[in-house]
């Protein structure tokens, strides 16, 4: 464990890192922002992560639709998911370029499409389907994937938006159609991936549903991340 005492480490940022079991005492925290996978958070001997989830609920009611084990409510949650991306993405047509744009080293909204079509292929296509078949090259896989290229990912693309969207479309409409017939006990069923070694290979051993709840909380989380960096770039272009 590292140990900082009396250090100033005003303004620094932690990207990507685990800080689990991380005690922070005797700290002046101010304006901080913290965002991530968050649970068990006690502040000031205070537990907040209940106080923050219902709030959260309450601005977001589809998170209680993709946590459901009711299939309708998961195919309420599918449909509500890209409605929201649609209208995302008329926004962003509105102002050419814009889909390029970067807010603090996050990815553009065009990379946030990227990476959904690699969760797609891998989370849903992979773990609930079972096919073996290579991702999308356009897909964007976060730097842990290994062997991209075997994957069938490829790092030099570079689509469109339009060609991203049409692709998305395409994903969204097969997991809508495999939806309106899977049944509450496929979903409790152990997921059906391919013994070999790629991406996911933490997916291993859980169920269908676990599996296709990671494919909409990525959804959601993605799109609210975009729509918090477009606030931005537009305040920004305001000024």
């Amino acid at each position: 464990m590292r140990r900082f005492s009396d250090e100033d480490l005003s303004g620094a940022e932690f990207r990507e890192c685990d800080l689990s079991e991380a005690r922070l005492v005797g700290v002046v925290m101010q304006d901080a922002v913290i965002d991530g996978l968050v649970t068990n958070l006690v502040v000031n001997g205070v537990e907040v992560t209940a106080y923050v989830e219902e709030v959260l609920d309450q601005r977001h009611p589809v998170r209680l639709l993709i946590r459901s084990d009711d299939p309708d409510d998961l195919r309420r949650g599918a449909r509500q998911l890209r409605a929201d991306w649609a209208a995302t993405v008329a926004r962003v047509r509105q102002t050419p370029g814009v889909e390029h744009a970067t807010v603090d080293d996050e990815w553009s909204t065009v990379q946030t499409l990227r990476h959904l079509v690699f969760v797609h292929d891998s989370w849903f296509r992979r773990c609930c389907l079972g096919s073996s078949e290579p991702f999308t090259p356009m897909g964007l896989g976060i730097e842990d994937v290994p062997d991209r290229e075997a994957q069938g990912l490829d790092p030099t693309a570079d689509p469109t938006l339009g060609e991203v969207v049409a692709v998305r479309d395409e994903q969204a409409a097969e997991l809508e159609q495999w939806l309106e017939s899977v049944t509450a006990d496929r979903l409790a069923a152990p997921a059906p991936i391919p013994d070999d070694d790629r991406w996911p290979p933490y997916a291993r051993g859980r169920s269908v549903a676990q599996c296709l709840r990671t494919v909409l909380t990525e959804e959601h989380e993605h799109h609210r991340f975009c729509v918090r960096d477009l606030d931005l770039v537009e305040a920004s272009a305001a000024q």
